[in-house]
C-alpha cells in the first residue's frame, strides 16, 4: 500500500538523486548511516565503499528507517526538550508558515505539560529536505517503517513506550507502553504486528497495528535489544545483549526454539540475503559472529574495537559494522568474514539502513 502523503506528487525513477550541493546521480546500493550527537546522516556508496554525501540538521539521531519506496527517511532524536518548548530550527529553504504547519504535535492525552518530547524527522532522499518535523513524547532511540508503507514506529526507553505514526497523515496514531527501556522495533511481513524488545523486563511485545494494543508478551533472554525477522516472519531473532546469546523465537506462538550461545556483550544483529547466515556484533568480545542456521554452526572473526551496529548490504555480499569507540564502519566480507576496508564516517554510527533493492 502506498499512500497519497508519502507519494506526493513526482514519480521518481531511475537512481536516486542527492542534491546536497551537486545534482549529481549517485548509483545504489546507498547505506544511510546515522551520526548521533554529530547531527547528521551520513550516505555511503557500497558499491566503492565511500562516503558520497552527508544529510545534515537532524538533531541527535539515532534511530533511522525509510520508507519502501526508498524516497523518504524516518529519523528519530534522542535528544529531550519540555514539551512547549522551542521548536526544531527551521529546515533551509522552508517558509516560517511551511515550517509552522509543518510542526505536527501529539493529539491531546498523548503527552502532559512540562513532559519531556522529542522530534522525528521525515527526510526526501532526492534532496536531502527535512519534509515534516513531528513531536512525540520522550527520547527516541530505534525506528521502524511497516512494510506496507504506512506506520513509523518509533521506541522510547525512557518512558517505557512505543509511537506510532501514520505517514499518511503525519498525526500520532497511538502512543503505548509494552515495557520498560523499551528499545528495538520490527515489522511482520504482512505489517498488521510490531514486535518491541522490553531491555528492561526480558520480554518481547507483540503489537497488534489495527487497534494498538499489546497482544501477548514473549519472554527473551538477559535485556533483549536489537531484533531481525526472517522474509516469511515465523523466526524472530533477538540479540539479548547482557546475556551473550540469540533468541529464535517462533512468531506463531512465542516460543524459544533456539538460543545461540556466543558470549559477553552484544549489539548488532542481521541476516545475510538469502537468510541462511546470522550475523551479530559481539562488542563485548570485539568479535564478529556468523551463524549457519541450517547447521548451527558458528564462524568468527576478530573485529576491534567494540563492533557496534551492524547491516547485512545484500546484493554486496558485505557487511557494515560500526564502531562503538571509533568513528569508522568496517566493512567485511560475508563469505570469510575477512575486513576488506574501513570508511571514516565522522562519528559513532547508529541504526544504518539501505536503500531499496540493496
Amino acid at each position: 500500500m502506498k499512500t497519497a502523503s508519502i507519494l506526493r506528487p513526482a514519480a521518481w525513477a531511475g537512481l536516486i538523486a542527492l542534491g546536497l550541493g551537486t545534482q549529481a546521480a549517485l548509483a545504489e546500493p546507498l547505506v544511510y548511516v546515522p551520526l548521533g550527537g554529530e547531527g547528521k546522516i551520513i550516505v555511503a556508496d557500497a558499491a566503492k565503499d565511500e562516503i558520497v554525501n552527508t544529510i545534515s540538521g537532524v538533531t541527535a539521531v539515532h534511530g533511522l528507517a525509510r520508507t519502501p519506496d526508498g524516497k523518504f527517511l524516518v529519523a528519530g532524536s534522542f535528544e529531550e526538550r519540555e514539551a512547549g518548548g522551542a521548536a526544531p530550527k527551521k529546515p533551509a529553504g522552508m517558509s516560517a508558515e511551511e515550517h509552522a504547519a509543518h510542526h505536527s504535535a501529539a493529539p491531546a492525552g498523548a503527552k502532559k505539560d512540562g513532559a519531556a518530547v522529542s522530534t522525528v524527522s521525515v527526510i526526501r532522499t532526492a534532496d536531502g529536505s527535512v519534509v515534516r518535523r513531528i513531536e512525540v513524547p520522550g527520547a527516541v532511540h530505534h525506528v521502524a517503517v511497516s512494510p506496507n508503507g504506512r506506520y513509523a514506529v518509533v521506541t522510547h526507553p525512557s518512558e517505557g513506550a512505543i509511537t506510532a505514526i501514520d505517514l499518511a497523515s503525519y498525526e500520532i496514531a497511538a502512543t503505548l507502553s509494552t515495557g520498560p527501556l523499551a528499545n528495538y522495533a520490527v515489522f511482520s511481513p504482512g505489517s498488521e504486528r510490531v514486535f518491541i524488545s522490553n531491555a528492561g523486563n526480558n520480554t518481547v511485545s507483540e503489537v497488534d497495528t489495527g487497534s494498538w494494543s499489546v497482544r501477548r508478551n514473549i519472554s527473551a533472554g538477559n535485556s533483549p535489544e536489537h531484533m531481525v525477522s526472517s522474509q516469511d516472519g515465523q523466526r524472530l531473532y533477538v540479540a539479548n545483549a547482557d546475556g551473550g546469546t540469540v533468541s529464535a523465537i517462533a512468531t506463531k506462538d512465542g516460543g524459544t526454539v533456539k538460543t545461540f550461545e556466543i558470549g559477553g556483550a552484544l549489539h548488532g544483529i542481521d541476516l545475510s540475503k538469502d537468510g541462511n547466515t546470522l550475523f551479530v556484533s559481539a562488542l563485548g568480545q570485539n568479535k564478529l559472529v556468523a551463524i549457519d542456521l541450517s547447521t548451527a554452526k558458528k564462524r568468527e572473526a576478530s573485529v576491534v574495537p567494540a563492533p557496534y551496529h551492524l547491516a547485512s548490504v545484500g546484493n554486496t555480499g558485505k557487511l557494515y559494522i560500526s564502531s562503538a569507540e571509533q568513528p569508522s564502519v568496517w566493512v567485511v566480507d560475508q563469505k570469510n568474514l575477512a575486513v576488506l576496508g574501513k570508511i571514516s564516517i565522522g562519528g559513532k554510527g547508529h541504526q544504518m539502513v539501505l536503500s531499496p533493492g540493496s
